[in-house]
């Protein structure tokens, strides 16, 4: 400890929209001395993002408000996605000689750098913490395998760090299942800034921002906002929208990827083209316009391990239909009072919702208030306190670890 502040060490792949505003809100704790290592800057600096297939750099502060380092890529190939793309030697000088008391690391282990943190905190003795949002040991590509090897690998990596910090009740249970002891188990709420999100929405313009979509004031709204990739399924609500056949409806699709020229000539086929508005990518300080114009956001994901924008939407004061491949569905979503869940890949199911809930305005406001009243105690407030929990825990359990920088 340092002037009676936990000193951590965050380790994070790259700048996250997301992870930004719990960084400085834990600068603020009085009980933390954080410290962010990023192993790269993407994001921050701009590139091109793969699932996106546009070039990318969030248009909010990701570097703001709390102290960060840059550690050096020395990769050959460097980039996310890949094992070999993040080689930070530096993370091994940093925590041998940091005098943490703890690190916290937001990278995967199918990173090179995460290994490399792993050996420096056993060396020094240092509690490591790894934040997760994994569900399953279903592969989202279904490669046989995965599905051979996880079962006997995934389990056993679990049990390298000190504590582990699930995002969700969904995630708890699957570490429970893996086996890992309930005193290693944190769950930290996967988070976005609520305060943001409800502030930006309150002073949105319905009005207009639907006449710029050339969408009728009192129209009934369905908004999908992810990238336009298969595992999210945005053909299914496509299907299904054109299914219900709502009068006045329409379908408003926020985000890039490669199904979009799909979506576009099935929506033709479908007769619908008049009633889908394709945004393309939006950016972070416009999409709460976005979520705040719709009436209904539906996410039809088969690999979800939570779905933040799910978050988002209800925050926005945006009524929410997801799938039961959504995390999120745990915690966020009871089914008829804070949202509805329908089967994932069942687009009957999606249209006879669709059909009901957009008839329906008082259901949608009833939806739309509950949803806002759930996320008052899911906030970045119950994030820290929890992550401050996880870090006292190894502390109090293990008399090895010292709670004042000394070991």
């Amino acid at each position: 400890m340092r002037n009676g502040r936990y000193r951590v060490l965050f380790v994070s792949t790259h700048p996250v929209q997301y992870s930004a505003p719990l960084f400085r809100r834990m600068a603020e704790h009085p009980k933390l001395d954080p410290l962010v290592a990023y192993c790269s800057l993407y994001g921050a600096e701009g590139g091109m993002d793969p699932e996106f297939g546009v070039e990318v750099s969030w248009d909010l502060p990701l570097l703001e408000g709390y102290p960060w380092v840059c550690i050096p890529n020395k990769s050959p190939r460097p980039g996310l996605g890949r094992f070999l793309g993040l080689l930070n030697p530096g993370l091994w000088k940093l925590v041998r000689a940091g005098g943490f008391d703890a690190v916290v690391t937001h990278t995967g282990y199918l990173y090179l750098s995460y290994w490399i943190l792993v050996a420096a905190a056993k060396a020094s003795r240092t509690p490591l913490l790894f934040a997760t949002d994994a569900a399953t040991l279903r592969p989202r590509d279904g490669k046989w395998w995965k599905v051979w090897i996880k079962p006997w690998v995934v389990p056993r990596l679990f049990r390298v760090p000190t504590i582990i910090a699930p995002a969700s009740s969904a995630s708890r249970e699957f570490l429970r299942g893996l086996g890992i002891p309930e005193e290693r188990i944190c769950v930290a709420p996967f988070v976005v800034d609520n305060d943001w999100w409800t502030q930006q929405a309150a002073g949105v313009n319905r009005a207009a921002v639907r006449s710029a979509w050339g969408v009728p004031e009192a129209s009934p709204v369905v908004l999908f906002c992810a990238k336009l990739q298969p595992w999210k399924r945005p053909l299914d609500l496509l299907r299904a929208f054109a299914k219900a056949g709502v009068p006045d409806a329409y379908l408003v699709y926020a985000g890039e990827g490669p199904q979009r020229a799909q979506l576009e000539a099935e929506a033709a086929a479908l007769g619908v083209s008049n009633l889908v508005r394709m945004l393309g990518f939006i950016n972070q300080s416009q999409l709460p316009p976005i979520y705040r114009a719709a009436d209904l956001f539906v996410l039809p994901s088969e690999s979800e391990p939570f779905g933040v924008v799910v978050n988002e939407a209800m925050l926005c004061g945006c009524a929410v239909a997801v799938s039961d491949r959504v995390g999120a569905r745990f915690d966020l979503v009871r089914p008829g009072q804070t949202g509805l869940v329908f089967p994932c890949g069942d687009v009957d199911a999606l249209a006879a919702i669709l059909a009901g809930v957009l008839k329906d305005p008082a259901q949608l406001q009833a939806l739309s208030e509950a949803a806002r009243r759930r996320m008052e105690t899911w906030s970045p407030r119950e994030y820290v306190e929890a992550m401050v929990r996880a870090i006292e825990r190894p502390m109090e359990s293990k008399p090895h670890y010292a709670v004042n920088g000394a070991r």
